[in-house]
């Protein structure tokens, strides 16, 4: 078997990786209503993670998860707390571990639910979707103040409707 040669720019940039360290205290509690729920939805082959960000870009990526999930393909897809599924090994986690196809609905190119997610499963590759990609707005603005609520649901929808065509 011929052995691979560490060399080139992917190699390298594997290598070059920095990890910051994180202590996340532990505790003995589980929520039995999210187990339940993980419990349901476990047989669902769509896993969606999504950014939770209080931005503009986070909060519709937010809603468009919500809505994917929950309104346009609720029998296909399961919308993970991020929260829960990065703090403690418990349902949501393994909802992300075993589905057959994870998505990372990312608010912007900073990626914090993918990157979150790899680091408490291993080898855990998701499919990145970045949303403000996929709107049209003005890419200066940052709070979600600065534009009215339905603006924020019509481009949560038009995430959503551009993901659920592609699922």
């Amino acid at each position: 078997m011929e052995q691979k040669k560490c060399c080139g720019p992917e190699s390298q940039e594997k290598t070059n990786k920095e990890y910051e360290t994180i202590r996340i205290e532990k505790t003995k509690n589980t929520c039995p209503m999210c187990e339940d729920y993980a419990k349901k939805n476990a047989s669902k082959p769509v896993a969606v993670m999504c950014c939770e960000g209080a931005c503009l870009r986070g909060e519709v990526a937010r809603q468009a998860a919500n809505l994917i999930c929950h309104s346009l393909a609720p029998e296909k897809t399961v919308r993970i707390c991020l929260g829960g599924a990065f703090t403690k090994d418990t349902g949501q986690r393994n909802l992300v571990g075993n589905a057959k196809r994870v998505i990372a609905l990312e608010g912007c190119f900073i990626q914090c639910s993918s990157r979150m997610m790899k680091g408490v499963i291993k080898g855990l590759e998701p499919e990145v979707i970045v949303a403000d990609r996929l709107y049209d707005f003005e890419k200066k603005l940052f709070g979600v103040e600065e534009v009215t609520e339905s603006q924020i649901k019509t481009y949560a929808e038009e995430v959503a409707g551009k993901i659920v065509q592609k699922l």
